[in-house]
């Protein structure tokens, strides 16, 4: 815990945009929190999850991936 605490304290002022990590590890982040929205409803208002979903969805459209098709998506995702 004291790591996370000291890591947030030191980036809090130059936080990283979402398009400098790689998108394997925000795929990877985003499925895990989304299997956990059953367990956990709060994730579906976190500001975090939108912008992560939003930033992901608008690089699934990129690729040609029709995000509103969940089985393309759901693809994409695991890619």
């Amino acid at each position: 815990m004291a790591f996370l605490h000291k890591a947030a304290k030191s980036n809090s002022c130059h936080m990283k945009s979402l398009d400098t990590y790689a998108l394997s590890e925000l795929k990877l982040i985003y499925s895990i929190l989304h299997s956990q929205i059953l367990e956990k409803p709060d994730l579906m208002d976190s500001d975090l999850m939108h912008d992560l979903q939003t930033f992901l969805q608008s690089g699934a459209s990129k690729d040609g991936v029709d995000v509103s098709d969940h089985g393309a998506w759901d693809i994409w995702l695991s890619q």
